[in-house]
């Protein structure tokens, strides 16, 4: 896949009535003339090559075919890997705050800037859940089939005080507000990743992998080596800034919002949806994923079993390429419409 840039010549109306000049968009995408188009919406701190971070399913000859499909994948405003958000300006805490619209809006932009008249599967895990089922909404005649994966239709309570419990520890790093450049907060960013960590994983995952291996251990070590462990790994490639934003973006996410609530708005969905649930997902239990499943028209509910909570969409690839070859782009359907669509990509 190749990575491009999109900037939007004209300013950018924000959901909150604010504006950001010179929008730019960072994306990757692989060209193909007359082949079904794959869009991919990725997840909260993954970035616009999902070769990387989804590697089992894109890439060529894998599922996710890119040297069969043309397959785009858009940075995320507020992401830290080239899109606009805090780092691009106006600088840090200056910038607009961003919802899921707001997301969505900008890559419908970057859609039609691409000459792609509609999206053959749109598929996206978590955050990228959340934008694939508002693009479902909002733009409902130019996507056939949409997989929503571990996601829900409005942030719960629940997900949000996880996410103010990572913005109090971002924002207790005295170096955050000093906003002096992009490594600030970087301690409380390990915290914050620490407490997100717990949200992501699950009971039975923590103790199959960070038990101690001595039996008569004095104090447990193992479980907090692995907390600073990603806590560091994700501070090394990513910034607190954009982290900041982003828990504000999830927290935007209501589906129903100035559409006369949840179930109209379901209920108004074109597509055909595959809705995916893991049944250890702690962050979004399975119960959001079966009533989004029961109110989208067109829906069939699918579920991951997996002992690693909410990641299990990133781990437990091989039942999730099981439920794609079911559901969407192995079908003989998928390529025979994509002849008649009379796709094209345009070069700038």
């Amino acid at each position: 896949m190749e990575k491009e840039e999109y900037i939007l010549g004209s300013p950018f109306e924000c959901e909150s009535g604010e504006i950001i000049e010179n929008l730019k968009i960072t994306y990757h995408i692989s060209r193909h003339e007359s082949s079904s188009v794959i869009w991919i919406c990725h997840a909260l701190t993954a970035n616009s090559d999902p070769s990387e971070w989804w590697p089992e399913l894109v890439g060529n000859g894998k599922p996710i075919d890119t040297g069969k499909y043309t397959v785009v994948c858009a940075n995320m405003l507020c992401s830290p890997y080239g899109s606009s958000g805090p780092l691009t300006g106006p600088s840090y805490l200056g910038f607009p705050k961003i919802t899921i619209r707001d997301m969505v809006k900008a890559e419908i932009l970057l859609k039609r800037h691409l000459g792609i008249k509609s999206i053959d599967i749109l598929i996206g895990g978590s955050i990228g859940g959340f934008q694939v089922l508002e693009w479902a909404i909002m733009d409902p005649d130019s996507i056939r089939h949409a997989v929503l994966i571990a996601c829900g239709a409005r942030v719960t309570p629940w997900a949000t005080a996880y996410n103010e419990a990572q913005r109090m520890a971002i924002e207790a790093d005295p170096t955050f507000f000093k906003q002096k450049d992009a490594g600030s907060g970087k301690e409380g960013l390990k915290a914050a990743r620490a407490i997100a960590l717990i949200s992501y994983r699950s009971y039975k995952g923590y103790n199959s992998t960070q038990h101690e291996d001595d039996e008569n251990a004095l104090f447990a070590r193992k479980a907090c080596s692995y907390e600073r462990h990603q806590g560091k790994k994700l501070s090394d490639r990513f910034d607190a800034y954009s982290y900041w934003y982003l828990t504000h973006a999830v927290d935007s996410h209501n589906a129903g919002r100035d559409r006369g609530g949840i179930q109209k708005a379901l209920n108004g969905i074109r597509a055909e949806c595959t809705v995916i649930g893991i049944d250890t997902d702690n962050l979004f239990p399975t119960e959001e994923q079966k009533a989004m499943a029961r109110h989208i028209p067109n829906a069939g509910y699918r579920e991951l079993h997996s002992d690693f909570g909410h990641d299990g969409f990133l781990l437990e690839y091989e039942q999730l390429i099981r439920i794609l070859e079911e559901r969407t782009f192995l079908r003989p359907a998928a390529h025979k419409h994509a002849a008649q669509n009379g796709i094209q990509i345009i070069n700038h």
